[in-house]
C-alpha cells in the first residue's frame, strides 16, 4: 500500500474513531461477520515500517482501518459481481503475479548477494575511473573543424569566449558562455577528456578536438582535487546497484533457457 493512502487514512481514522469509536488494536479484525487475516495487519505494518513510519499505536489503528475499509468495498464490489467480470479477473492475476515477481527477486537477492570483496572491487574500479580531480571547463562546439579554428583564431586576437560562446551548437551551455561545470573527465567522451587534462588552467585549446558530436574548442577554467565518499559510505549504494545487475542477469539467464513459442 502506498505510504499516502496510510497517511490520508490517519486523518479518516481520527475523524471516524471520534464518531464511531475505535477498533481494538489487539482484537481479530472482523468485518460485516468475515475475519481478517492477521497476517494481513502484520504485512501492512512491516510495510509501512520498511518506508520509515515509527510502529506506534495510531500506526496499527490506521493500518486496522485501512484494511476494513478495503474489505468493505471488496464486499461491496462482490455484492454486485464485479470480481467475476474478466477484465477484473485478468488485472487480479496480472498483480498477483507483481507480487509473487517481487518476493521471488527478493528471495534470490538474499541468497546472491555481492560479496564484500566484489562491492569492494566495484568501487575501487569506479576510484580509477573517476579519478582524483575534477575540472572546471567551458566549451564550443561546432559542426566543422574550420569553424573551430577560426574561434581560436579569435580567441588569439582577445575576443572572449563567453560572446563566442554563443554560436556553439550546445544548447545546454550556449546561453551560459559555454560553462559545463565542475565535472570528472569521465563524464566526458574520450577525445575531449583526454584535451581537457592536458590543458593548463586558464588556456584553451589550440586546435580543434573532434568527436562524435563536431568539433571543440576548449577552456579549462580551474581545477581541483577531488572528494570521494569513503568505502563505508558508497557501500550500500554500490551494493544496491550490483544486486540490481545481479537480477538482470538471473532474469536473462531465465529468458535464454525458457522455451516460448
Amino acid at each position: 500500500m502506498k505510504s499516502a493512502l496510510i497517511r490520508t487514512s490517519v486523518f479518516a481514522v481520527v475523524t471516524a474513531l471520534s464518531m464511531h469509536g475505535a477498533i481494538a488494536q489487539d482484537a481479530p479484525l472482523v468485518v460485516n461477520g468475515k475475519t481478517i487475516p492477521k497476517s494481513r495487519v502484520d504485512t501492512m505494518i512491516a510495510g509501512q515500517m520498511a518506508q520509515g513510519q515509527p510502529d506506534s499505536p495510531e500506526l496499527r489503528q490506521a493500518v486496522r482501518e485501512e484494511l476494513a475499509r478495503r474489505e468493505i468495498l471488496v464486499q461491496a464490489a462482490q455484492a454486485k459481481g464485479i470480481d467475476k467480470k474478466a477484465d477484473v479477473q485478468t488485472q487480479v492475476e496480472m498483480a498477483r503475479q507483481q507480487v509473487v515477481i517481487g518476493a521471488y527477486l527478493q528471495d534470490f537477492v538474499k541468497n546472491n548477494p555481492p560479496s564484500e570483496v566484489q562491492i569492494r572491487q566495484e568501487y575501487e574500479a569506479i576510484k580509477a575511473r573517476v579519478g582524483d580531480k575534477e575540472y572546471k571547463a567551458r566549451h564550443i562546439l561546432v559542426q566543422k573543424e574550420d569553424e573551430a579554428k577560426a574561434i581560436i583564431a579569435k580567441l588569439n586576437k582577445g575576443e572572449k569566449f563567453d560572446d563566442l560562446a554563443k554560436q556553439s551548437l550546445d544548447p545546454g551551455s550556449k546561453e551560459r558562455g559555454g560553462d559545463l561545470g565542475w565535472s570528472t573527465p569521465a563524464a566526458y567522451v574520450k577525445p575531449f577528456a583526454d584535451a581537457l587534462v592536458a590543458l593548463q588552467r586558464g588556456s584553451y585549446s589550440k586546435e580543434p578536438v573532434k568527436s562524435d558530436f563536431g568539433f571543440h574548442v576548449i577552456l579549462l577554467e580551474d581545477s581541483r582535487e577531488l572528494k570521494l565518499p569513503t568505502f563505508e559510505e558508497a557501500k550500500p549504494q554500490i551494493s544496491q546497484r550490483m544486486a540490481q545487475q545481479i537480477v538482470e542477469k538471473h532474469v536473462n539467464d531465465l529468458r535464454a533457457k525458457a522455451k516460448v513459442q
